[in-house]
């Protein structure tokens, strides 16, 4: 059984900087592209960054320059680190990991408040 646990969210002041981590189970990381999504209230669900098998990471325009992801094939975990986080990044993350087979498996998510 596949799942994903996400951790790390919280409430930080406009400026500050959080760590969302994304554990995995039941899926190697190390075969899967894994990707952070991100949906706030009243809003469809954005995608955030991607990291790839390769380790090589891309972003949406809305982040770029301030966050970063990465990935650790020994731990079974994808990061995101979240700098100069600003109101409109107030949102639950969600990591999700596509298996070898294409199938997308999520998490529940982890929510993060900035505050003007």
């Amino acid at each position: 059984q596949v799942q994903l646990v996400e951790s790390g969210g919280g409430w930080v002041q406009a400026g500050g900087s959080l760590r969302l981590f994304c554990a995995g189970s039941g899926i190697t990381f190390s075969r899967s592209d894994i990707r952070w999504y991100r949906q706030a209230p009243g809003n469809q669900r954005e995608w955030v960054a991607l990291v790839n098998r390769d380790g090589i990471g891309s972003y949406s325009d809305s982040v770029k320059g301030r966050f970063t992801i990465s990935r650790d094939n020994a731990k079974n975990a994808v990061y995101l680190q979240m700098n100069s986080l600003k109101p409109e990044d107030t949102a639950v993350y969600y990591c999700s990991a596509q298996s070898t087979a294409g199938i997308n498996y999520w998490g529940k998510g982890t929510s993060i408040t900035v505050s003007s």
